[in-house]
């Protein structure tokens, strides 16, 4: 099978495509023929090491597990005898940054892994975008504890996570300001937000509105610039560590003291959440942004170009 690897650390071109031996189920076990995965921030940071903690998850030295893709969607070929919760010819879509193995032509799954059956009538580059942005938006959405009624400022409003962000916080009942660029302003607003910064043209850390919780999905900002804008028991929550990993020293020793302070969640995935965005899916409450598809033989250039920072919502990896 084709399969994208990577033997050590380092920029896109560490990443090669290669022929490697179609693996086998074992009884417990689901072999996936997979047709589309993404490339993602998770893939990039693991494929960096960029931020040296990564490598005490991914190995030291040398990555444990060469080939990424922690998002993936495709038909289950072959089952272990002892699953029973999918069948040979159901298509699938999951997550998982634990053991990743998307970007190949074939995956082994286990039978208790974050899956779900593709929502009816959504194509696999479809529904392969789900879960790492809407995963990782529910983690710090839940960890905000956020209420019905709410103001919420989202910044990056067009990435994978925030806008997602955007779609599931009106789904609880959020009120929400999303900053972007002028070119996806009309984008963002179709997304559901109720009022929509240009960067450009507005500074939103110098705006006179206060917020119950600034989401900071691009990791562009700082608790110390966002500060001023929150209410009394605001919250700060960051996908990014900040500088010298101050979100998650200040995010510590924020438990000790009230008033405003950072949050920064350790993102984890439950099968209930992947189960909430199927069906937000499928009553139209939840749609991923899909910025533009790159064929696996073409993963270097997907690589490069989730890392110019550019990208509008996903992209998608086609692997048939």
């Amino acid at each position: 099978m084709k399969a994208a690897v990577y033997k050590k650390y380092g920029p896109p071109e560490v990443v090669e495509v290669v022929d490697l031996p179609k693996p086998i189920p074992g009884d417990k076990e689901i072999l996936l023929k997979v047709h589309a995965s993404t490339v993602n921030r998770t893939d990039c940071g693991f494929r960096s090491a960029e931020y040296f903690i990564s490598r005490f998850f991914s190995g030291l030295f040398r990555p444990k597990l060469n080939v990424l893709g922690c998002e993936f969607a495709g038909e289950v070929e072959s089952v272990g005898k002892l699953v029973n919760r999918f069948k040979p010819g159901d298509k699938l879509f999951g997550f998982n940054d634990a053991r990743f193995g998307g970007h190949a032509e074939y995956m082994l799954l286990k039978d208790t892994d974050v899956l779900a059956l593709i929502p009816e009538g959504m194509s696999y580059s479809e529904a392969v975008a789900i879960t790492e942005g809407g995963h990782y938006a529910l983690c710090d959405i839940y960890a905000m504890n956020v209420q019905a009624g709410q103001h919420i400022l989202v910044n990056g409003a067009t990435g994978a996570i925030g806008s997602a962000a955007v779609q599931l916080l009106k789904h609880f009942g959020v009120k929400v300001t999303a900053v972007c660029s002028s070119t996806h302003a009309d984008k963002v607003k179709q997304l559901g937000a109720d009022v929509v910064i240009e960067f450009q043209k507005e500074d939103f850390t110098k705006g006179n509105v206060q917020y119950d919780a600034v989401f900071d999905a691009v990791g562009k900002s700082s608790f110390g610039k966002c500060k001023p804008i929150l209410k009394d028991k605001g919250l700060y929550v960051s996908t990014e560590l900040g500088n010298n990993s101050e979100n998650v020293w200040r995010a510590i020793l924020g438990k000790f003291s009230g008033g405003k302070r950072i949050l920064f969640p350790i993102p984890f995935t439950k099968q209930q959440d992947i189960d909430l965005l199927k069906e937000l899916v499928e009553t139209g409450k939840f749609k991923p942004l899909i910025d533009r598809s790159y064929s696996l033989e073409d993963i270097v250039s997907a690589y490069k170009y989730v890392e110019t920072g550019q990208k509008v919502g996903n992209v998608v990896l086609t692997i048939d």
